[in-house]
């Protein structure tokens, strides 16, 4: 892969820069040198180094562990890198924050999901990249072009590879039946779904499996986890629908301490599989988890998504294949 440093600047704010190296890595290139600094008074600063004039510009910086930082950052880098002249401002953003906030359901609440899309056109974003958002119809929020990327590439390729004898796709609630359907398609095998009823913010009863899990490994396919609540109760049904062994995939894992205590004294799980689209939270101690916890990287996926936006090549391509 040719360098391309005259083509296109790469910058990443400070939510997740293991990744964004990563990423750089895969491109064969170095990020681009910013200062950023946050002030005493919790005030952020932002200075970016080298000139952007006329040039593609790509930031990379996921909106978690702490939301609201990590999306003021992104607005004030931006607002940087639109008075420096920059000719197009890609939002990159592994874990869109807010996601779940993606409709009224209730009286007098926002939706906050939309709001964080109208602040990231007024912040300078000329296109955002993301992956594997909570709600499809976020894309709709966007007045400005929006690729969706999927992890599934990369936890299929990690599926295949362990060769389990009898496999069957479980959806942990009916939200994420479609994707659990196309998981079962492109592996070949069987489908089920956990029924679950929400009985608070941290708090989930799972009270039916539709489908036979009896003898299978099950493979249980959710976008992302914060407290645990939905995997420990889905797994459990699971475990008592007769489950041979039971692997966990999400995306994003934005892990809270009611979801560290959930994972270590509730889950029924053999293995919980993530991504990098978030760092994993300061303390936490996965050795200690009572199954094993293995963590994919999405940044070949990303850097390849940011190659092709720039050259103006197809991403649907990269999620063609089965």
């Amino acid at each position: 892969m040719s360098d391309g440093r005259n083509d296109f600047m790469v910058f990443s704010g400070t939510a997740n820069p293991q990744l964004a190296e990563k990423v750089a890595e895969y491109l064969e290139r170095p990020l681009d040198k910013i200062d950023i600094r946050h002030f005493p008074d919790g005030e952020t600063f932002c200075q970016v180094i080298d000139s952007v004039r006329g040039r593609d510009v790509f930031v990379i910086q996921s909106a978690s562990p702490r939301p609201n930082d990590a999306y003021m950052e992104l607005f004030i880098i931006m607002d940087a890198l639109k008075r420096g002249s920059a000719a197009r401002i890609t939002a990159v953003l592994p874990y869109y924050g807010y996601a779940r906030q993606d409709r009224k359901d209730q009286p007098r609440v926002p939706i906050t999901a939309r709001l964080v899309a109208n602040l990231l056109e007024r912040a300078g974003a000329d296109r955002v990249l993301t992956m594997d958002l909570h709600a499809n119809q976020i894309q709709g929020f966007f007045n400005i072009p929006l690729d969706h990327l999927k992890a599934e590439p990369i936890i299929l390729e990690y599926i295949r590879d362990q060769h389990w004898a009898n496999p069957i796709v479980v959806a942990p609630d009916t939200g994420g039946a479609k994707t659990a359907y196309s998981y079962s398609r492109k592996l070949g095998c069987g489908l089920a779904i956990v029924a679950k009823q929400r009985t608070g913010g941290e708090t989930v009863d799972a009270f039916s499996v539709v489908g036979d899990v009896g003898g299978h490994d099950v493979i249980m396919i959710d976008d992302m986890t914060a407290t645990g609540g939905t995997l420990s109760a889905a797994a459990k049904m699971c475990r008592g629908g007769g489950a041979k062994s039971v692997h966990a995939f999400v995306t994003h894992f934005p892990l809270t301490a009611k979801g560290v205590e959930r994972l270590m004294s509730e889950s029924q799980l053999d293995e919980l599989v993530i991504t990098d689209t978030i760092p994993l939270r300061e303390g936490f101690e996965p050795e200690k988890l009572p199954f094993k916890l293995t963590r994919l990287s999405v940044a070949p996926l990303i850097g390849e998504a940011i190659r092709r936006t720039h050259n103006d090549e197809s991403i649907n391509d990269l999620f063609n294949h089965e």
